[in-house]
Protein backbone atom coordinates (compact mmCIF):
# COMPACT_ATOMS: atom_id res chain seq x y z
CA UNK A 1 0.00 0.00 0.00
CA UNK A 2 0.92 3.57 -0.53
CA UNK A 3 0.02 6.79 0.31
CA UNK A 4 -0.62 9.01 -2.79
CA UNK A 5 -0.80 12.92 -2.29
CA UNK A 6 -3.41 14.36 -4.81
CA UNK A 7 -3.26 18.08 -5.48
CA UNK A 8 -6.33 19.78 -6.82
CA UNK A 9 -5.18 22.87 -9.25
CA UNK A 10 -6.66 25.33 -6.51
CA UNK A 11 -4.10 23.40 -4.29
CA UNK A 12 -6.36 21.54 -1.82
CA UNK A 13 -4.80 18.21 -0.93
CA UNK A 14 -6.08 15.11 -0.78
CA UNK A 15 -3.58 12.00 0.94
CA UNK A 16 -5.10 8.37 0.57
CA UNK A 17 -3.33 4.83 0.94
CA UNK A 18 -4.14 3.08 -2.24
CA UNK A 19 -3.61 -0.83 -2.35
CA UNK A 20 -0.80 -1.82 -4.33
CA UNK A 21 -1.96 -3.38 -7.46
CA UNK A 22 -4.57 -0.56 -8.20
CA UNK A 23 -3.59 2.50 -10.73
CA UNK A 24 -3.16 5.92 -8.94
CA UNK A 25 -6.28 6.68 -10.97
CA UNK A 26 -8.35 3.72 -9.36
CA UNK A 27 -7.23 5.28 -6.01
CA UNK A 28 -8.85 8.44 -6.89
CA UNK A 29 -11.91 7.33 -8.54
CA UNK A 30 -12.63 5.27 -5.07
CA UNK A 31 -12.02 8.19 -3.09
CA UNK A 32 -13.68 10.67 -4.76
CA UNK A 33 -11.03 13.12 -5.78
CA UNK A 34 -12.33 15.68 -7.84
CA UNK A 35 -10.10 16.48 -10.58
CA UNK A 36 -9.14 13.18 -12.70
CA UNK A 37 -12.25 11.87 -14.41
CA UNK A 38 -11.22 8.76 -16.10
CA UNK A 39 -14.22 8.70 -18.41
CA UNK A 40 -12.58 5.85 -19.76
CA UNK A 41 -12.46 3.63 -17.03
CA UNK A 42 -8.32 2.78 -17.17
CA UNK A 43 -8.25 1.85 -21.12
CA UNK A 44 -5.64 4.35 -21.45
CA UNK A 45 -8.22 5.63 -24.11
CA UNK A 46 -9.19 9.10 -23.26
CA UNK A 47 -6.77 11.79 -21.53
CA UNK A 48 -8.90 12.54 -18.58
CA UNK A 49 -7.39 11.52 -15.78
CA UNK A 50 -3.49 13.28 -16.66
CA UNK A 51 -1.74 14.98 -13.97
CA UNK A 52 2.02 16.63 -13.72
CA UNK A 53 3.91 14.40 -11.28
CA UNK A 54 5.95 16.06 -8.84
CA UNK A 55 9.61 16.73 -10.68
CA UNK A 56 10.99 14.35 -7.78
CA UNK A 57 9.21 11.33 -8.86
CA UNK A 58 9.12 11.66 -12.86
CA UNK A 59 12.40 9.80 -12.97
CA UNK A 60 11.17 7.11 -10.15
CA UNK A 61 8.21 5.70 -12.33
CA UNK A 62 8.40 3.78 -15.21
CA UNK A 63 8.95 4.91 -18.72
CA UNK A 64 5.54 6.06 -20.97
CA UNK A 65 4.57 3.36 -23.05
CA UNK A 66 3.83 4.86 -26.82
CA UNK A 67 -0.10 4.45 -26.61
CA UNK A 68 -0.06 6.74 -23.32
CA UNK A 69 2.20 8.81 -25.32
CA UNK A 70 -0.36 9.20 -27.94
CA UNK A 71 -3.04 9.88 -25.46
CA UNK A 72 -1.08 12.70 -23.68
CA UNK A 73 -1.22 14.73 -27.11
CA UNK A 74 -5.17 15.05 -26.28
CA UNK A 75 -4.68 16.16 -22.64
CA UNK A 76 -5.23 19.57 -21.61
CA UNK A 77 -1.87 21.55 -21.45
CA UNK A 78 0.68 18.89 -21.84
CA UNK A 79 3.88 18.72 -19.72
CA UNK A 80 6.75 16.35 -21.87
CA UNK A 81 8.82 15.46 -18.78
CA UNK A 82 6.00 16.08 -16.03
CA UNK A 83 2.58 14.72 -17.89
CA UNK A 84 1.57 11.55 -16.95
CA UNK A 85 -1.91 9.50 -17.01
CA UNK A 86 -2.74 7.89 -13.74
CA UNK A 87 -4.31 4.79 -15.57
CA UNK A 88 -1.07 3.96 -16.67
CA UNK A 89 0.60 4.34 -13.36
CA UNK A 90 0.34 0.61 -10.64
CA UNK A 91 0.68 1.44 -7.42
CA UNK A 92 3.15 -0.55 -4.98
CA UNK A 93 5.04 0.11 -1.86
CA UNK A 94 7.77 1.92 -4.14
CA UNK A 95 5.51 4.69 -4.80
CA UNK A 96 4.62 5.37 -1.28
CA UNK A 97 4.72 8.99 -1.14
CA UNK A 98 4.08 10.35 -4.99
CA UNK A 99 3.00 13.47 -5.60
CA UNK A 100 0.45 14.52 -8.52
CA UNK A 101 -0.95 17.68 -9.30
CA UNK A 102 -4.63 17.70 -11.70
CA UNK A 103 -3.99 19.99 -14.57
CA UNK A 104 -6.75 23.20 -14.48
CA UNK A 105 -9.34 20.99 -16.27
CA UNK A 106 -9.33 17.38 -18.27
CA UNK A 107 -10.47 17.51 -21.65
Amino acid sequence: MAKIKYVEFGGKEHIVDVANGLTVMEGARDNGIPGIEADCGGACACSTCHVYVSPEWVDRLPAKDSMEEDMLDFAYQPDPARSRLTCQIKVSDALDGLVVHMPEKQI
